[in-house]
C-alpha cells in the first residue's frame, strides 16, 4: 500500500511539473535585441493573466545620449499607451497557448508607435517573436535573462 502512495505522489507531482511548464513556458523574462544595431535594447517580462499572455518592458538599455525617459509619442491618439513612459510599458497583449506557440495578441513597437500581430515560439532559451502587418512580417530572437 505505501508503494502504492508513493508511486501516486510521484505520478501527481510529474503531472503538476508537466502542466506547469506546458501552461507558461514563456514566463519570465526576456532580453530583446535591436534589429539594426544588434545591441541589447530592453527587458520584457511576460507574465500569465487569465489564462492570456502579456509583457511589459522593466528595464531599458539607453545610450547616454539618447533620451533616459522615453514615451510613446508615436503611438495612435485612441491608445491609452500614447505619451506614456516606455518603461513598465506593456507591449505584448493578450497572447493564447496555440500548440508550441503563442498567437492571437498583439505586440507593439514604442518606437514607431504600431500595433502588429504578435506569435511568439520558445526554443530552449530562446523565443522567436514575430510581429506581423498584413503582408509583412518581421521576426525576433529574444533571450532569457536567468
Amino acid at each position: 500500500m505505501k508503494t502504492m502512495f508513493k508511486f501516486g505522489a510521484i505520478l501527481f507531482s510529474l503531472c503538476f511539473v508537466c502542466s506547469a511548464f506546458a501552461k507558461g513556458p514563456i514566463v519570465g523574462k526576456w532580453k530583446t535585441i535591436d534589429d539594426e544595431t544588434n545591441e541589447a535594447k530592453s527587458i520584457v517580462e511576460i507574465f500569465e493573466k487569465e489564462g492570456k499572455y502579456y509583457g511589459k518592458i522593466v528595464e531599458l538599455f539607453l545610450k547616454a545620449d539618447a533620451d533616459q525617459n522615453p514615451v510613446c509619442d508615436e503611438c495612435d491618439d485612441d491608445d491609452p499607451r500614447k505619451d506614456q513612459p516606455t518603461l513598465g510599458m506593456e507591449i505584448i497583449q493578450g497572447l493564447e497557448p496555440k500548440g508550441d506557440s503563442y498567437s492571437r495578441g498583439t505586440i507593439l513597437d514604442p518606437k514607431n508607435g504600431k500595433n502588429y500581430k504578435c506569435k511568439i515560439t520558445r526554443d530552449g532559451d530562446t523565443l522567436k517573436m514575430q510581429g506581423s502587418f498584413l503582408f509583412f512580417s518581421r521576426t525576433q530572437t529574444w533571450y532569457l535573462v536567468e
